[in-house]
């Protein structure tokens, strides 16, 4: 079984669905035979290059009652063990951690790019990182394994600049339109950060689905 999940690194929401999709397939049987693949998405796709406070920007975007709304969603990310700081985090354009998710995922595999999902998500809404900045983008793909200097010069071209866009395009036009959004197989989507057991009951319904067809 495949699983693509589209998500964008700027969305606290992908990073709560992200933690409950890997608690239901700890507990699904078929574990070693699901394969997770992340597809970028942008919320934002104006967002500036230079990062600014997140606080300031939702402020802007949505009024004083934003604040509301992350402590909601830190308060959810608790019990899944995120401890989100939305007043230190920064808000910047994600194309570039995009492009480093798809590297990661064509030179080292689905893995690899999951931690390395895991490292951006939490420098984004948890240490106060600059997911835009190419150097905190390389130390990040270093701690989970990917060569530094092989990131940074692929981080300092435009590779990758061309076919992530044109995925983020793809999923549009196959009507993704929020994130987090879970593709089984290419047939049936899940969407939102529904709860574990949501997610379970998923994988085991595409999982008997598949053995049916079979």
């Amino acid at each position: 079984m495949k699983v693509e999940v589209y998500s964008d690194i700027a969305c606290p929401w992908c990073y709560i669905g992200k933690h409950r999709f890997e608690r239901a397939l700890a507990a699904f049987p078929g574990a070693e035979s699901v394969e997770v693949v992340f597809r970028p998405y942008q919320l934002d796709p104006g967002a500036p290059q230079v990062a600014s406070s997140h606080r300031e920007y939702l402020n802007q975007r949505y009024g004083p009652d934003s604040a509301q709304m992350d402590a909601r969603v830190a308060q959810l990310g608790r019990g899944e063990g995120i401890a989100f700081d939305f007043d230190n985090a920064l808000h910047v354009n994600t194309l570039d951690g995009h492009r480093l998710l798809r590297f990661a995922l064509v030179e080292y595999g689905p893995a690899v790019q999951a931690s390395l999902k895991e490292k951006l998500l939490a420098a984004r809404f948890a240490e106060g990182g600059n997911v835009g900045d190419h150097a905190q983008l390389a130390d990040a793909a270093a701690a989970v394994g990917m060569d530094r200097a092989q990131t940074a010069a692929f981080l300092a071209s435009d590779e990758g600049r061309k076919q992530v866009l044109e995925e983020i395009a793809e999923a549009q036009a196959v009507g993704v339109s929020s994130v987090p959004t879970f593709v089984f197989d290419g047939r049936w989507a899940v969407s939102g950060a529904q709860d574990s057991d949501t997610f379970l009951r998923v994988l085991e319904q595409v999982s008997a689905q598949e053995r049916d067809e079979a």
